[in-house]
């Protein structure tokens, strides 16, 4: 039994199924035929009418597992089925099936203008996507060593995308075992990914992961969007809610996952309506749900690489990384901050094998009942190192100046102060750090700032949160004025008008949430620069229309 069953598999009534009659269009199924099948696009969702279709799931290596058989009165689907993505799950009919089929867009509709039952349905398909994720159903499965650098950076990629995904060790599993025995000749082979089709990726990349996957599809160069967004963190997100619901067409853009580095923190106490505090992982991933809900086209990963202002009919082009050109009328630049890397020697040699920029519960479980190292000071940090608390035997937390008040919110102060296995080394740096052969961290050299003393620790794992710098270069050429630490200025007076106060000195482009000079580098008011910026494109996409030539 699912826990919360019912509100996963609801079953609707004769009049809710009247209701939604005029959204689809009515296919039947003999027994044995497939509704819908693991790695291919989902049609849609499907209700049914009559008969049963039984849900199973399927992975490359071959296992086969029952789901749940659902009846009449019962929908199939899951959040796939909002943006065209592949089915995770296979569905055959058992039996003669007669049931509505609602494509995607359609099913958008619905969850609108169907409020009551748009509710129930869309808890139903993310209740059954988290169900999905918890049982590893439906996704590529991941076979190498636990703790290897390659395995945790596929492993959050997928986990921070929310899709579900398999572990397996070959160490432990004879099935995993020989697969690499045959597919992976050389170390560097691994990590496997083992597609539901069969298809082996050798130590992919994320892009490689999720075009096998269906992830990502392909950008079309004739369609022109009423805004693209580059970068899904809560400004991101927030923009894209708000724009598509009122009928904007919006493209989101993403060179990682959505949720940017909040998606990363273990815990958001002091964002309004959460009392008792949320993951920054669920708190995205709700308004990335909401922003498919209402038809934006979110693209993960995908990296922005240039710019194009001053198009020939006054539209807008990004280029992404495989050269393809994205179409605006206007764009947002949502594109955030970039993890900073202070100087220590050898750092890039371990980032990804002991150095981390984020403390999710993937880290979490390579450091159990370890000593490890956290740098920082501000909010992030002190959210990482009570996180890490819960895991690690002990934290160190390094900080170089000498006291937390400055930069860290009182409550955090508190409980950091009373976590008995969180240690407090203030005026304090890391400057060396020193590994294996195979590149794994070993050791960190720590230096006091007052008397210059040096000192090595035996430390595996070390967490830097020391601040971020904007993620800007991508503007470089288009005109778009920074500051002098490259984050982007707007409310810019231009020579015609004035501009509005998220608007940067290249007219019809917007910067909201951390990337925007002057912010305030909070979840909070990254949401809200969100909500703000639409109404200022509102206004330029009309000027624009109204300057427009008569065609």
């Amino acid at each position: 039994m699912h826990p919360r069953h019912e509100q996963t598999f609801p079953s609707l009534t004769p009049a809710e199924i009247a209701r939604i009659r005029r959204f689809g269009e009515l296919r039947r199924y003999h027994d044995g035929d497939t509704l819908f099948e693991t790695g291919k696009t989902g049609p849609g969702m499907f209700v049914i009418l009559d008969g049963h279709v039984a849900i199973t799931q399927r992975d490359g290596l071959g296992h086969i597992t029952p789901v749940v058989e659902q009846g009449p009165g019962q929908f199939l689907g899951e959040l796939g089925q909002l943006s065209n993505r592949y089915a995770l799950v296979d569905g055959h009919a058992e039996g003669e099936v007669e049931c509505l089929l609602i494509p995607p867009e359609r099913l958008r509709a619905l969850l609108v203008a169907e409020a009551d039952l748009g509710e129930r349905i869309m808890r139903a398909l993310i209740l059954r996507r988290v169900s999905l994720i918890q049982g590893g159903v439906g996704g590529p499965v991941l076979i190498g060593a636990p703790n290897s650098g390659d395995l945790v950076r596929l492993q959050g990629f997928l986990t921070r995308n929310g899709y579900p995904h398999h572990l397996l060790d070959p160490a432990q599993d004879k099935d995993a075992a020989d697969l690499v025995a045959r597919a992976a000749p050389q170390p560097s082979d691994l990590p496997l990914v083992v597609t539901p089709d069969g298809s082996i990726l050798r130590n992919p990349s994320e892009s490689d992961v999720a075009r096998a996957m269906g992830m990502l599809g392909a950008v079309s160069p004739d369609k022109l969007y009423d805004v693209a967004i580059v970068g899904s963190g809560p400004a991101g997100l927030s923009t894209a809610v708000y724009a598509a619901s009122e009928g904007l067409s919006v493209a989101v853009l993403d060179a990682r996952a959505f949720g940017g580095q909040a998606g990363a923190s273990a815990r958001i106490e002091n964002y309004l309506g959460f009392p008792t505090g949320i993951s920054g992982l669920a708190l995205t991933a709700r308004a990335y749900n909401q922003a498919q809900k209402f038809g934006a086209e979110i693209m993960i990963p995908v990296s922005v690489k240039t710019l194009q202002c001053g198009c020939d009919d006054g539209t807008f082009a990004l280029t992404l990384d495989d050269g393809a050109p994205l179409r605006a009328k206007s764009i947002v630049v949502a594109s955030g901050a970039r993890y900073r890397r202070p100087r220590i020697d050898n750092l890039d040699k371990f980032e990804g094998r002991g150095v981390w920029y984020w403390a999710s519960p993937i880290e979490a479980r390579l450091c159990k009942d370890q000593e490890v190292i956290l740098v920082g000071g501000g909010n992030s940090a002190g959210q990482a190192a009570v996180f890490l608390s819960a895991h690690a035997s002990k934290v160190h937390m390094v900080i170089r100046g000498g006291g937390l008040g400055a930069s860290m919110s009182r409550y955090l102060i508190e409980r950091i102060e009373s976590t008995p296995n969180i240690e407090l080394l203030f005026n304090t740096e890391i400057v060396s750090l020193e590994g294996a052969a195979d590149a794994t961290l070993e050791r960190a050299q720590l230096r006091s700032r007052l008397s210059g003393e040096a000192s090595w620790s035996n430390i595996r794992n070390v967490f830097l949160f020391v601040g971020a710098d904007p993620a800007t270069g991508w503007l470089d050429g288009c005109g778009v004025a920074l500051d002098r630490a490259g984050f982007v200025i707007t409310g810019a007076a231009y020579e015609q008008r004035p501009a509005t106060p998220l608007e940067t000195s290249v007219p019809g482009v917007f910067a909201v949430g951390d990337v925007r000079s002057g912010s305030v580098k909070r979840v909070g008011g990254a949401i809200g620069e969100g909500a703000q910026v639409v109404a200022s494109l509102h206004g330029y996409l009309a000027d624009a229309t109204a300057a427009a030539p008569p065609v």
